[in-house]
């Protein structure tokens, strides 16, 4: 009988990985809101690898605005 790993709900932080808690509160990548950090350092750190799909998401979600 095989059973399927638990897939974790909660959110975290896409650079160092960490998990919301009631302590850390996690923002959400203004431009795109598909990743979420615990800093500006790690945003800042993750940058580099977010930097074209962020722009792709933003212009997709500019779009959806646009032609409402």
């Amino acid at each position: 009988m095989d059973s399927e790993p638990a897939v974790s709900t909660k959110t975290c932080c896409a650079s160092c990985g960490i998990e919301e808690s009631d302590d850390i509160k996690l923002k959400s990548c203004t431009a795109c809101k598909l990743v979420r950090y615990c800093s500006v350092k790690c945003q800042r750190e993750h940058r580099p690898q977010h930097k074209r799909e962020c722009k792709k998401r933003a212009a997709e979600l500019h779009d959806e605005i646009l032609f409402r």
